[in-house]
């Protein structure tokens, strides 16, 4: 696994150790996943795509809601497909619940209560919206209201376990032993300016006009850093300066939390690549002595 804060480097950092390992990358990205969107979710160039097998990057609808689980389940078929290839599996990305999705795995959720699915069936789909709203706000702000079996499994959730959707869903099973993995770092000062100047290439690439054209996306993937900022300016609410910094704030308060989630949740080696001449040798060794 490669990860780190957003702004460091990690795609062409992956795309090198790939290389090195005869490996193919999996995304592991909360919004790199959806199409539609490449420039404001910073996805890996085409130059990078050539180089090395990509997989899970823009491969969803804009429209679709997509949660840990379902990445779970996709990214675990990934790896089986390219260990079958003969190949190694490189997970990249910055989410967190994503990679310890796949390093601890998903605590198994209650099973399927037969008389609690036919008392909710019996509350028909907008008795079963209210009470999911009394019961766990902040899941029926998060999930598609619209989509009955969602509802009624939501419910069944949080009515089985007495807890909010989040936490039961957020819950973790042992860790797994098979995952090595690498946090990449840089100075602060590097990371920030990095940030800045991605932020000022996304603008020269067309980002407000890839933004303008895919409005308005679905709950997912308008959570992506930028893109209510952008759909702001193009309101005229902002200017395009106050628009840029804001998206810098946003995006550096989110490396922050990056950081400290990688440092609490994964016993991970740190390659620090302000300070480390040859990052991908120091990764391999890293690697090969974790699998020794």
């Amino acid at each position: 696994m490669v990860t780190g804060p957003t702004g460091v480097g990690k795609s062409v950092f992956a795309v090198e150790l790939a290389e090195r390992l005869n490996g193919e990358i999996i995304g592991a990205d909360a919004f790199q996943i959806y199409a539609g969107l490449p420039i404001l979710t910073s996805q890996p160039s085409a130059d990078l795509r050539r180089r090395v097998r990509h997989h899970l990057i823009g491969t969803v609808s804009l429209l679709e809601s997509f949660d840990v689980a379902r990445y779970a389940a996709a990214a675990g078929a990934c790896m089986a497909e390219v260990f079958a290839r003969g190949r190694v599996p490189v997970v990249v990305g910055g989410t967190g619940l994503y990679l310890k999705a796949l390093t601890h795995g998903l605590a198994e959720l209650p099973p399927v209560d037969e008389d609690l699915r036919r008392e909710i069936q019996a509350m028909g789909h907008s008795g079963a919206v209210e009470r999911l709203r009394v019961l766990d706000p902040e899941a029926a702000a998060r999930i598609d209201l619209k989509n009955p079996v969602r509802v009624s499994r939501a419910l069944e959730i949080v009515i089985s376990t007495g807890r909010p959707l989040a936490e039961s869903r957020g819950s973790w099973a042992e860790s797994r032993d098979e995952f090595s993995g690498i946090v990449l770092t840089r100075e602060r000062g590097e990371l920030r300016e990095r940030i800045e100047g991605n932020v000022a290439a996304m603008f020269g690439q067309g980002v407000v006009d890839e933004v303008r054209g895919v409005h308005p996306a679905g709950r997912g993937a308008s959570r992506a850093i930028g893109y209510v900022q952008i759909t702001r300016f193009l309101a005229g609410e902002l200017d395009e300066m106050v628009c840029r910094a804001e998206i810098v704030r946003a995006t550096w308060r989110y490396a922050k939390r990056q950081l400290t989630w990688s440092r609490n949740q994964f016993n991970f080696a740190s390659i620090n690549l302000t300070a480390t001449t040859d990052p991908i040798e120091a990764a391999t060794r890293i690697l090969a002595g974790k699998s020794a």
